[in-house]
Protein backbone atom coordinates (compact mmCIF):
# COMPACT_ATOMS: atom_id res chain seq x y z
CA UNK A 1 0.00 0.00 0.00
CA UNK A 2 1.59 3.30 -0.76
CA UNK A 3 0.62 6.34 1.07
CA UNK A 4 -2.15 7.99 -0.75
CA UNK A 5 -5.62 8.37 -0.83
CA UNK A 6 -6.12 4.90 -1.74
CA UNK A 7 -4.94 3.62 1.83
CA UNK A 8 -6.75 6.63 3.63
CA UNK A 9 -9.53 4.86 5.56
CA UNK A 10 -12.08 8.08 4.70
CA UNK A 11 -11.17 11.12 2.66
CA UNK A 12 -10.28 13.43 5.69
CA UNK A 13 -6.86 14.00 5.40
CA UNK A 14 -4.65 11.60 7.37
CA UNK A 15 -3.52 11.88 10.96
CA UNK A 16 -1.56 8.60 11.70
CA UNK A 17 0.88 7.79 9.27
CA UNK A 18 1.95 3.97 10.03
CA UNK A 19 5.39 2.67 7.84
CA UNK A 20 6.61 -0.51 7.99
CA UNK A 21 10.15 -1.26 6.67
CA UNK A 22 9.22 -4.27 4.36
CA UNK A 23 5.66 -5.17 3.04
CA UNK A 24 6.56 -8.62 5.00
CA UNK A 25 5.11 -6.13 8.24
CA UNK A 26 1.69 -5.96 7.17
CA UNK A 27 0.68 -8.85 8.78
CA UNK A 28 1.50 -7.22 12.37
CA UNK A 29 0.93 -3.58 11.34
CA UNK A 30 -2.63 -4.58 10.19
CA UNK A 31 -3.45 -4.60 13.68
CA UNK A 32 -2.30 -0.59 14.42
CA UNK A 33 -4.52 -0.02 11.14
CA UNK A 34 -7.64 -1.67 12.56
CA UNK A 35 -7.64 -0.37 16.01
CA UNK A 36 -7.26 3.03 14.21
CA UNK A 37 -9.96 2.29 12.18
CA UNK A 38 -12.15 1.20 14.94
CA UNK A 39 -12.18 4.91 16.64
CA UNK A 40 -12.15 6.70 13.10
CA UNK A 41 -8.84 7.77 12.89
CA UNK A 42 -7.80 8.74 9.42
CA UNK A 43 -5.19 6.71 8.96
CA UNK A 44 -2.63 6.10 5.62
CA UNK A 45 0.28 3.54 5.45
CA UNK A 46 3.50 2.87 3.72
CA UNK A 47 6.49 1.20 3.26
CA UNK A 48 9.95 2.81 3.26
CA UNK A 49 13.49 1.10 4.99
CA UNK A 50 15.64 3.07 7.10
CA UNK A 51 18.68 0.68 4.82
CA UNK A 52 17.29 0.15 1.45
CA UNK A 53 15.31 3.59 0.85
CA UNK A 54 16.75 6.13 3.25
CA UNK A 55 15.88 9.19 0.82
CA UNK A 56 11.87 7.96 1.14
CA UNK A 57 11.69 7.62 4.96
CA UNK A 58 13.62 11.27 5.93
CA UNK A 59 11.25 12.76 2.92
CA UNK A 60 8.51 11.03 4.48
CA UNK A 61 9.11 12.55 7.73
CA UNK A 62 9.80 15.27 6.66
CA UNK A 63 7.09 16.19 4.80
CA UNK A 64 4.77 14.69 7.61
CA UNK A 65 3.42 17.66 9.76
CA UNK A 66 2.82 19.74 6.69
CA UNK A 67 0.33 17.16 5.52
CA UNK A 68 -1.27 17.13 8.25
CA UNK A 69 0.00 13.73 9.96
CA UNK A 70 0.40 14.13 14.05
CA UNK A 71 1.55 10.84 14.96
CA UNK A 72 4.00 8.11 13.47
CA UNK A 73 3.98 4.55 14.07
CA UNK A 74 6.94 2.70 12.12
CA UNK A 75 7.00 -1.24 12.75
CA UNK A 76 10.66 -2.78 11.74
CA UNK A 77 12.56 -5.99 12.24
CA UNK A 78 16.21 -7.00 12.31
CA UNK A 79 17.83 -3.60 12.62
CA UNK A 80 14.77 -1.80 12.70
CA UNK A 81 16.78 1.38 12.61
CA UNK A 82 12.73 2.43 10.49
CA UNK A 83 11.74 4.47 13.82
CA UNK A 84 14.83 6.13 14.99
CA UNK A 85 15.39 7.70 11.50
CA UNK A 86 11.78 8.71 11.28
CA UNK A 87 12.23 10.61 14.86
CA UNK A 88 15.55 11.69 13.80
CA UNK A 89 13.90 14.08 10.99
CA UNK A 90 10.56 14.58 12.86
CA UNK A 91 9.40 16.41 15.81
CA UNK A 92 6.33 14.31 15.66
CA UNK A 93 5.81 11.74 18.25
CA UNK A 94 6.84 8.51 16.93
CA UNK A 95 6.20 5.08 18.53
CA UNK A 96 8.48 1.88 17.19
CA UNK A 97 6.61 -1.82 16.65
CA UNK A 98 9.57 -4.05 16.69
CA UNK A 99 8.60 -7.14 14.59
CA UNK A 100 10.04 -10.58 14.47
CA UNK A 101 11.72 -11.66 11.36
CA UNK A 102 15.40 -12.64 12.09
CA UNK A 103 16.45 -15.78 13.63
CA UNK A 104 17.07 -13.41 17.01
CA UNK A 105 12.90 -13.65 17.08
CA UNK A 106 12.16 -9.86 17.40
CA UNK A 107 14.94 -8.99 20.59
CA UNK A 108 17.11 -7.14 17.74
CA UNK A 109 14.23 -4.96 16.61
CA UNK A 110 13.52 -4.50 20.04
CA UNK A 111 16.52 -3.36 20.99
CA UNK A 112 16.95 -1.53 17.98
CA UNK A 113 13.91 0.84 18.60
CA UNK A 114 14.35 1.41 21.93
CA UNK A 115 18.11 2.37 22.61
CA UNK A 116 17.48 5.69 21.16
CA UNK A 117 20.07 8.56 22.35
CA UNK A 118 18.96 11.41 24.52
CA UNK A 119 16.81 14.00 22.40
CA UNK A 120 15.40 11.48 19.39
CA UNK A 121 12.87 9.38 21.46
CA UNK A 122 10.99 7.00 20.62
CA UNK A 123 7.62 4.89 22.47
CA UNK A 124 8.84 1.25 22.34
CA UNK A 125 5.81 -1.39 22.47
CA UNK A 126 6.44 -4.96 22.77
CA UNK A 127 7.29 -7.04 19.81
CA UNK A 128 4.53 -7.78 17.37
CA UNK A 129 0.90 -7.85 16.97
CA UNK A 130 0.52 -6.99 20.82
CA UNK A 131 2.68 -3.93 20.45
CA UNK A 132 1.01 -3.15 16.88
CA UNK A 133 -2.44 -2.51 18.86
CA UNK A 134 -0.54 -0.86 21.64
CA UNK A 135 1.16 1.62 19.18
CA UNK A 136 -2.23 2.50 17.82
CA UNK A 137 -3.80 3.11 21.34
CA UNK A 138 -1.01 5.20 22.18
CA UNK A 139 -1.45 6.97 19.15
CA UNK A 140 -5.35 7.42 20.12
CA UNK A 141 -3.92 8.47 23.43
CA UNK A 142 -1.92 10.96 22.03
CA UNK A 143 -4.84 12.84 19.89
CA UNK A 144 -7.42 11.87 22.38
CA UNK A 145 -5.71 14.84 25.11
CA UNK A 146 -7.36 17.43 22.35
CA UNK A 147 -10.34 15.65 21.49
CA UNK A 148 -13.17 15.16 23.58
CA UNK A 149 -14.99 12.98 21.83
CA UNK A 150 -12.49 10.78 21.30
CA UNK A 151 -11.47 10.91 24.40
CA UNK A 152 -14.99 9.42 25.35
CA UNK A 153 -14.60 6.88 22.54
CA UNK A 154 -11.23 5.65 24.37
CA UNK A 155 -13.19 5.53 28.20
CA UNK A 156 -15.48 3.34 26.20
CA UNK A 157 -13.13 0.87 24.96
CA UNK A 158 -10.98 0.70 28.54
CA UNK A 159 -14.46 -0.29 29.84
CA UNK A 160 -15.01 -2.81 27.31
CA UNK A 161 -11.73 -4.41 27.49
CA UNK A 162 -12.29 -4.38 31.84
CA UNK A 163 -16.00 -6.00 30.87
CA UNK A 164 -14.96 -8.39 28.94
CA UNK A 165 -12.42 -9.61 31.96
CA UNK A 166 -15.16 -9.44 34.16
CA UNK A 167 -17.09 -11.97 31.52
CA UNK A 168 -13.88 -14.59 31.55
CA UNK A 169 -13.90 -14.08 34.97
CA UNK A 170 -17.67 -15.08 35.43
CA UNK A 171 -17.18 -17.90 32.77
CA UNK A 172 -14.09 -19.56 34.58
CA UNK A 173 -16.07 -19.68 37.76
CA UNK A 174 -18.92 -21.28 36.03
CA UNK A 175 -16.67 -23.74 34.89
CA UNK A 176 -14.52 -25.02 37.89
CA UNK A 177 -15.78 -27.41 39.91
CA UNK A 178 -18.05 -26.23 43.06
CA UNK A 179 -16.12 -27.17 46.51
Amino acid sequence: MQASKESNQSSQTPVVGIIMGSDSDLPVMQEAFEVLTHFGIPTEITVASAHRSPQRVSEYAKSARRRGLRVLIAGAGGAAHLAGVLAAETSLPVIGVPIASSPLAGWDALLSTVQMPAGVPVATMAVGKAGAINAAILAVQILAVADDKLSKRLEHYKKELADKVAEKAAGLAEKLPKQ
